[in-house]
């Protein structure tokens, strides 16, 4: 049996090709013909992205305190989110079915955003864990790709009604929210005025090197502010310099010839280096993904936040540009180990969302508040 590690790592080597390239023009996304199934939804029964959003706050001192939260009654936006590689299912595309892994990950990255927009996330065929293992093909990853595309236009049709949107994807997840950017929204001037921001973590979104717009969208430039909309945050955390063989922020040649550097916009301070805000779920993630991530924190309610304990910078070196992720907590500060079992070279990529979550929705409001004005 592949060590989940090694299986992960594979997986990532072939969606940040294709995400690289986009879909080939060979496989062409055919629509989905079933109708959408609804991951997270408004009014949908057991939905992840409404779970409990009770916090246990445990300070640099050691004292742990109680904060609580809730999904916002009336938000002024909505959030589309694309999960990553989580199926464990065995065939090269996952079904439909809502597994104990993609509530988990709705949990675990999207919930919180719900104090702050509607959530909406499709279940879509992915490439699982054992296809990127080996075995993923151009169709498989257009059948993908369809999904997604069939629950955006879905989204569109039933349920937007002209409100502004973010977008949130990680990994697989922001591959997939790339190409569909790329296509549906980048040289659409209505659905750009529509996009609140883009959150593409994980998942190598370039620019030209110096620029902040090009590469990837053509019209959708970086933020630069916490207030900016119509913009893209993205980033890749590291918790060193990334090694030479490094799967995320690494420097490439465009086809015509550009330098493309992967984007890096620090949502912890968009103009230098800033504190961020780790919540982590204390449930353990089930199937292959929790085995590489390790034992998550305990406390006797569903989140964690860690405060004062990492700080984040964007970097640039030797053809790579991250998030350098800081470890500024004091020396006997409780501490939870983000990488897990996974290689150097995958970087801080499973808490890409997790140790910035706080900063992330707070960004998320801000954007909101001001698209909304």
């Amino acid at each position: 049996m592949t060590h989940p590690a090694r299986a992960l790592c594979a997986g990532v080597v072939v969606w940040v090709i294709a995400a690289g390239v986009g879909m080939s023009a060979a496989s062409p996304a055919q629509p989905q013909s079933s109708p959408t199934v609804w991951l997270c939804r408004p009014h949908i029964k057991n939905n992840p992205c409404a779970s409990d959003l009770t916090t246990t706050v445990i300070h640099p001192d050691g004292k742990k305190t109680t904060r609580r939260a809730s999904p916002a009654a009336d938000p002024p936006v909505d959030c589309f989110y694309v999960y990553p590689t989580v199926s464990a299912q065995p065939t090269v595309n996952a079904n439909l079915n809502i597994d104990p892994e993609l509530i988990a990950v709705a949990e675990n990255q999207a919930a919180r955003f719900s104090q702050v927009c509607r959530m909406y996330a499709p279940v879509y065929p992915q490439l699982t864990l054992s296809a990127i293992g080996g075995g993923a093909t151009p169709q498989a990853r257009a059948a993908a790709y369809a999904g997604v595309l069939a629950g955006w236009k879905e989204y569109l049709a039933k349920y937007n009604k002209g409100r502004g949107v973010v977008f949130i994807g990680h990994s697989q997840g922001s591959g997939m929210l790339i190409q569909l950017l790329k296509s549906e929204v980048d040289p659409n001037p209505k659905l750009q005025r529509q996009m609140v921001s883009a959150f593409l973590l994980g998942g190598n979104v370039t620019v030209p090197e110096g620029k902040n717009v090009g590469g990837d969208f053509q019209n959708i430039p970086a933020c630069e502010s916490a207030k900016e909309t119509h913009c893209v945050l993205a980033y890749s955390m590291y918790g060193q310099q990334p090694p030479p063989d490094g799967l995320f922020g690494k420097t490439r040649v465009g086809a015509d010839g550009t330098n493309l550097q992967v984007l890096c916009v620090n949502p912890a301070s968009f103009s230098g280096d800033g504190p961020l805000e780790p919540y982590l779920r204390t449930k353990p993630f089930p199937g292959p993904i929790g085995a590489a991530a390790g034992a998550p924190p305990t406390a006797p309610t569903p989140w964690v936040a860690y405060p004062k304990l990492y700080s984040a910078q964007c970097q640039q070196a030797n053809g790579f540009t991250w998030l350098q992720v800081t470890d500024v907590g004091k020396q006997d500060a409780p501490r939870y180990q983000p990488r897990g079992s996974l290689p150097p070279n995958w970087g801080l990529h499973l808490g890409d969302i997790n140790l910035a979550l706080g900063n992330l929705v707070d960004v998320a409001r801000q954007q909101a508040a001001a698209y909304r004005k």
